[in-house]
């Protein structure tokens, strides 16, 4: 993260590197002044993303880099700008150009709380995307809208490399089966031409929250050492962290290897839906594995389009509510368990996941405060508070990863089978004596990165020196020469 100490100018701000897929978005770059501190952050206008505690500027002010979006098939809409089409989404969507506002109108009234099919990633090459919604309202009496059947045939023509749509639904069948008789429901096969439907079997919240309700009693106060394998197995915690890896690769690789379009929906679209399009998105893009990128992904993912974040319990003293729930932890967790697998992949490390999921909880910052943007725009948050990523951004050596190596264009496909699956008992235990480690991991990273620092600048001295001292400095021999001795010293610690 570029930052420039009190006294230097803007200018020595430099930009930050861009996602792989900077050629699909719009993107603003706000130089922030905060604490003395210049921070350069990415705010991706197409997902009406902002980050809290921006000074307002005018357009005139920004740096606005329109590369690839608005395109023949994907348009930046402003329908809902006054979020009279749906309270939870965003401002700003990205739809495609080829449907109008008043079959947008009829779709909305169609798909729960008004989600309706939104674009949430686009790939680079194939144009495969995915699309972000909430489950149809069919009913039991199988009800069709024509403009939603041909918004999702426009969705799937918009990608020349495939002519299937896979919808992948969260939820259990049978749970949707249920949903479909209480004017809920799945999309049919039979109405929706050339769609692919797959059921992930990803349990609701209520499962979830009793699965960390016993887990936490495996591992607070005290600690069953005779049983404690089994005990969290009980838990099925792990399980479905899996579910949610298996479930996510999944939508991974249908994009990649199939270059087809998806669309992911649970019941309302803002729960395993998120989950879900993070997770594929963290496997898919490298940007969002570096530490600015991930608080992008969650502004745009999680906090625009309308998690309801009060659920965690923000002024409620009723710990019984049967609304708590525990699934952005489950999503911290499971880019945990991603980070253990792919320990070089991610710029940030386990002490930004648990900073975040602290101030989940301390209500410290404004960022994860009310359940949707036009609450947010109510409440005057982004004037009124400070942003969780402004304290983060100040400081970021102590969020790096000291084994950071940018994996460009890499796609990251996780192992999902449990064996390959771990209890996070840094995060859930670390407030029991027996299970919290001598030495803080972060402190130890910490120090990586000091001695990483050192010993890159020994490295570029020793290279001026050997430069200085070598016959190839001299005029009577070839620059290419120069260059090709110099390169290999450049690899990273």
């Amino acid at each position: 993260m570029p930052l420039r100490q009190s006294g230097t100018s803007t200018a020595d701000c430099k930009m930050l590197p861009g996602p792989n897929y900077i050629d699909r978005y719009f993107i603003y770059i706000y130089i922030h002044s905060y604490m003395n501190v210049c921070v350069c952050v990415y705010v991706y206008v197409c997902m009406c993303v902002y980050v809290y505690n921006l000074p307002v500027v005018s357009s005139s002010s920004l740096n606005v880099f329109c590369q690839g979006l608005p395109n023949e098939s994907w348009a930046i809409s402003k329908i809902n700008i006054t979020f009279e089409l749906c309270d939870t989404y965003p401002s700003i969507l990205v739809i495609p150009t080829n449907i109008t506002d008043e079959d947008i109108k009829r779709v909305s009234v169609f798909r729960a709380k008004h989600r309706i099919p939104v674009l949430s990633w686009i790939h680079p090459e194939s144009q495969a995307t995915i699309i972000r919604c909430s489950q149809p309202l069919v009913g039991p009496t199988d009800r069709r809208c024509k403009e939603d059947e041909r918004l999702l045939q426009i969705i799937m023509d918009a990608n020349a490399q495939s002519h299937k749509l896979t919808i992948f639904d969260a939820r259990q069948s049978s749970v949707a089966v249920t949903n479909k008789a209480k004017d809920g429901g799945y999309e049919s096969e039979s109405f929706y031409t050339n769609v692919e439907l797959n059921f992930l079997e990803i349990p609701n919240i209520h499962v979830m929250r009793e699965s960390l309700r016993k887990m936490k009693d495996v591992v607070y106060p005290t600690i069953d050492e005779a049983h404690w394998h089994s005990a969290i197995d009980q838990t099925h915690w792990l399980e479905y962290i899996r579910l949610l890896l298996a479930g996510a690769a999944k939508i991974a690789d249908k994009l990649e290897s199939g270059k087809t379009s998806v669309v992911v929906h649970c019941s309302d679209g803002w729960d395993r839906t998120t989950q879900l399009t993070s997770l594929a998105m963290l496997m898919l893009d490298s940007y969002y594995r570096t530490l600015c990128g991930f608080q992008v992904l969650v502004e745009k993912e999680w906090i625009s389009f309308g998690h309801k974040f009060s659920r965690v319990g923000h002024g409620d003293e009723n710990h019984a509510n049967s609304e708590r729930s525990p699934l952005f932890v489950q999503f911290i967790d499971c880019v945990w368990q991603m980070t253990r697998q792919f320990p070089a992949a991610f710029q940030f490390n386990e002490l930004f996941l648990m900073t975040v999921l602290d101030h989940l909880y301390s209500c410290l910052f404004g960022t994860f405060l009310y359940n949707s943007e036009a609450e947010r725009a109510a409440k005057e948050v982004q004037t009124k508070t400070v942003s969780l990523w402004s304290y983060i951004n100040s400081q970021p050596e102590d969020f790096s990863n000291p084994f950071y190596v940018d994996y460009e264009h890499h796609v990251l496909y996780p192992l999902v089978s449990s064996r390959h699956l771990e209890l996070w008992t840094s995060y859930y235990a670390r407030w029991n004596p027996r299970m919290r480690p001598q030495v803080p991991v972060h402190q130890t990273l910490k120090e990586l990165l000091i001695l990483r620092a050192e010993l890159q600048r020994k490295v570029e001295e020793l290279q001026k020196e050997a430069f200085s001292q070598s016959p190839s400095s001299s005029s009577e021999h070839s620059p290419s020469h120069t260059h090709a001795t110099g390169t290999p010293l450049h690899t990273g610690v």
